[in-house]
Formats: structure tokens, sequence, C-alpha cells
């Protein structure tokens, strides 16, 4: 079934990946669920750490909507290298051990280059993606910047600004759906095999190529609990945030041989 994918092997030494049922990122939940419940202090540690710093960032943006919504839809760009910590917790727990929070950011330590690379990226792709905001909202919004508490209603709600509607969701969506291909089990591999940023980008472009029905689940399964965590105000995120997180590391496991 994914022979269409061979052809990267020409250019790097791929894992070979499986192929899973639509269905399986349920069972990466409720996997992650028990990896939590298992490391619980270390994990709800994580989750109000992100939660206090995506509330302060999100209270800075509060006057400024372009940066609001970039900000909200940049966090779904920079999760997967946030969760590292959460993924060797689930990597340890598998092995029958056990770290606090602290000892979770040691073991980070051996694959630092490697992290660092793909942070760095990331963090150009946020960066790239705040301007484009920027750009869409100069071309396609002219009025007096609402206060924030009736942008969503008057901008994406009135039917007033199709074009600046289609325009930041076609734009971001695109960015997400290829940050998401490229992640799926990038940053897991890095800290399981030690192996390079692209060749573990690769992998994962290949694993969401070969199970497309299970990505396009998993991605509104994340989309859906994110933003659940977001309309809490962040509270729902002390929870949400590390349950996906664990359940990321347990859709590499079951995703690549």
């Amino acid at each position: 079934m994914d022979k269409s994918y061979h052809t990267l092997d020409h250019h790097f030494t791929l894992p070979r990946v499986r192929q899973v049922e639509a269905s399986r990122p349920l069972q990466w939940l409720r996997m992650g669920w028990d990896d939590m419940r298992a490391n619980l202090a270390a994990s709800l540690t994580y989750g109000l750490t992100f939660s206090v710093i995506g509330y302060l960032i999100l209270h800075y943006a509060t006057q400024m909507p372009y940066l609001f919504t970039a900000a909200i839809s940049g966090f779904f760009l920079v999760g997967p290298m946030a969760a590292a910590g959460l993924y060797e917790l689930s990597r340890r727990h598998g092995r029958g051990e056990t770290e606090d929070f602290i000892g979770s950011w040691k073991g980070l330590k051996e694959h630092s280059d490697q992290l660092l690379y793909y942070g760095a990226l990331l963090a150009f792709t946020l960066i790239g993606w705040e301007r484009l905001s920027a750009i869409l909202f100069a071309l396609f919004y002219h009025d007096v910047t609402p206060d924030l508490s009736h942008f969503f209603r008057d901008v994406f709600l009135s039917g007033h600004y199709v074009y600046f509607v289609v325009s930041y969701l076609v734009v971001g969506g695109a960015l997400a759906g290829l940050v998401f291909a490229l992640s799926v089990v990038s940053v897991p591999m890095v800290l399981d095999r030690g192996t390079d940023v692209i060749t573990a980008m690769m992998t994962s472009a290949r694993a969401v190529g070969v199970n497309l029905g299970a990505a396009a689940v998993w991605a509104a399964l994340i989309v859906v609990l994110i933003g659940l965590g977001f309309a809490t105000m962040m509270i729902g995120m002390v929870v949400l945030l590390p349950l996906v997180g664990h359940a990321t590391w347990h859709a590499y496991k079951d995703l690549v041989e």
C-alpha cells in the first residue's frame, strides 16, 4: 500500500510504516490516558506550565486580533515540540521506568542537537505564519479593528468578510496540514531511535500518506481537544495537552515498525 512512498528511500534510509484502521487514534488516546495516569504529577506539571504560558501569550494578544488568531493556530504548529517531555515520559513508562518532571527534561539532552534543529524549524514556521496572518489582515480587512469579543462574530460569522475568512483558512490550513504531516511521529522517533530530523520528518510524511484515514481522524481529534483547551481559557489544557502528548507517542509506536 505504501509502494508510492518507497521513492523516498533513494535519498533517505527510512523504516517501514504500518497501515492502521481509521479508528485507531481512539486507542492512542486510551493508551495516552493510561500513561498520563501513571505519570500524573509530571504530566499535569507539563500541562499547567504550557497552559500558563499560553494564557499569558493570549492575554498579551487580546488587543491585536490578528496576533490572537495567529497565536491560537500557531499553538498547533509548535505543539509537537512542546510535548517532547511527555513523549519521554511515555517512552520510559513503556520500559517499566518512572520519571519526574525534571528528570524527563534531562532525558532530552541526549538528542538535544536534533531537537534544537526541529525547534528552530518550527519557530521559523510560526514566525512566518504570524507574518502571513498580518498580511492577510492588511489585504482583506480594512475596517477599524474591533474589540476581540466582537471580532470573531463580526468577521468570521457575519459573512461580510468571505474573502478574508476563506484566504485565512486556506493558507493557515495548508500550513498546518504540512506541519502535521511532517511532525506526527518526528519528535518521538528522534527520542526513541536517535535518528536525524530529516529522516524523522520523511518517515512521518510516509506514515501519513499510508494512513490518510487514521491521520485525518487524529488531526480532527487534536483540533477538537486543543480547541476545548482554548475554549476553557486554557484550564482544560492542563489535562488535554498531556493526553494528546502521550497519545502521540503511541501513534508513533503504532505507525513505525
